[in-house]
């Protein structure tokens, strides 16, 4: 009866990290590679390899130590039978690499020179393209259609992005015979891969074409409409599907980033959906209130109300007036903080009024300062 722990050398309480351990050395102890025409050696490797596969896994192992290995080869992962479970090298090595930091096809398919599909050596995704689109405060606020130029990769025109002159200029690889795969026995293994040959296109070109040198693609300037919608922001990304390189072998076009630059208003702050703008007004405006017209971020005017005794630093919402959603989720408000400026410049007659009301005035009229001087009291006395 087959010990998964005896073959890996451990214990049955062993820790993930020691089977780890243990699987580590012996499959580099008995790896094809350092052992090659060696049948026993390759046997111990998808030995090791099985065990591991089933110890390393926790679900795995709580049904080996319930009903034991005949379990998993009854579902297949044993399917070849005897003291080997693995039915192949490549089911060992892949386990192999997932120790070692690997696992995945990727990684074993680059490791040992495997390709499952050897078209994807041809055909690809042309590369994505990017730009820096700088618009106004306003263009942001409303939206707009901007015309841009860019350089691509385009498929040939002349060829029609095969890369040769005609059709006759294409014939079939000698070396893959036009199925653009090889094989290759290494020891106890066989493995497929692209044809370094033709690029595992199966298909050589024997008379490229002179517009493309045989590339299928050329470079060439193009003029596009980049349409930017209401609401975006500074810092923002416009995906435009296929405006990238044209792609290779019959690949797909790549795409075209857009990274949006909103240059700073005059005026306007943007603080994400909401606007936030500062009003300025008079001492006398302050403290008798007032109206005010001021400018919402789409171009239009607002007549705002400002109680009487407002404070500088002060805050109004005017609900609706910010900016659009990009998404269509509403719209912001309007900020408008108040400054209360204290007049410079003043003439003799102005001076004297102000001597007036500040006689008149009293603590009552300045709750701030009745508190602050309220306190500074109680601060310094004993």
């Amino acid at each position: 009866m087959t010990d998964f722990y005896e073959i890996l050398g451990v214990s049955k309480g062993a820790t993930q990290e020691e089977i780890k351990k243990a699987y580590r050395k012996n499959a580099l102890k008995y790896h094809p590679d350092k052992n090659p025409n060696d049948p026993q050696a390759a046997s111990k490797f998808k030995e090791v390899s099985e065990a591991y596969e089933v110890l390393s896994d926790d679900k795995k192992r709580r049904m080996y130590d319930q009903y034991g290995a005949d379990a998993f080869r009854a579902g297949g992962m044993g399917a070849g039978g005897g003291p080997q479970g693995f039915s192949s090298m490549e089911e060992a090595l892949r386990t192999f690499m997932g120790a070692f930091g690997g696992g995945s096809d990727t990684i074993f398919e680059s490791f040992f020179g495997f390709n499952s599909n050897p078209q994807e050596s041809i055909v690809r995704q042309g590369n994505n393209k990017k730009m820096t689109l700088n618009i106004t405060f306003e263009e942001a606020v409303r939206g707009v259609e901007k015309e841009a130029v860019i350089h691509n990769y385009i498929n040939c025109n002349t060829c029609n992005g095969t890369g040769a002159s005609s059709p006759q200029g294409i014939s079939k690889c000698s070396r893959c015979h036009g199925t653009g795969q090889v094989h290759q026995n290494r020891g106890f293994f066989s493995m497929t891969s692209a044809c370094s040959h033709c690029g595992g296109a199966g298909t050589i070109i024997t008379d490229p074409c002179k517009d493309c040198s045989g590339s299928g693609r050329i470079k060439q300037k193009q003029k596009i409409t980049i349409k930017v919608p209401p609401g975006v922001d500074n810092g923002m990304r416009l995906r435009m599907g296929g405006y990238g390189d044209a792609g290779e072998g019959g690949g797909p076009p790549g795409d075209l980033y857009v990274y949006i630059q909103v240059e700073p208003h005059e005026f306007f702050e943007r603080d994400g959906d909401d606007v936030i703008i500062e009003l300025p007004i008079g001492f006398a405006e302050a403290a008798l209130g007032c109206k005010k017209e001021i400018p919402t971020p789409a171009g239009a005017t607002y007549r705002i109300s400002v109680p009487e005794g407002i404070q500088t630093g002060k805050v109004l919402r005017v609900k609706g007036e910010g900016i659009s959603n990009v998404h269509g989720q509403g719209k912001g408000d309007l900020f408008v903080k108040i400054l209360v400026e204290t007049p410079v410049g003043l003439s003799e007659k102005q001076k004297d009024l102000l001597r007036s009301f500040g006689e008149l005035e009293g603590d009552q009229n300045s709750p701030r300062k009745r508190s602050f001087l309220d306190k500074m009291k109680s601060f310094f006395s004993p």
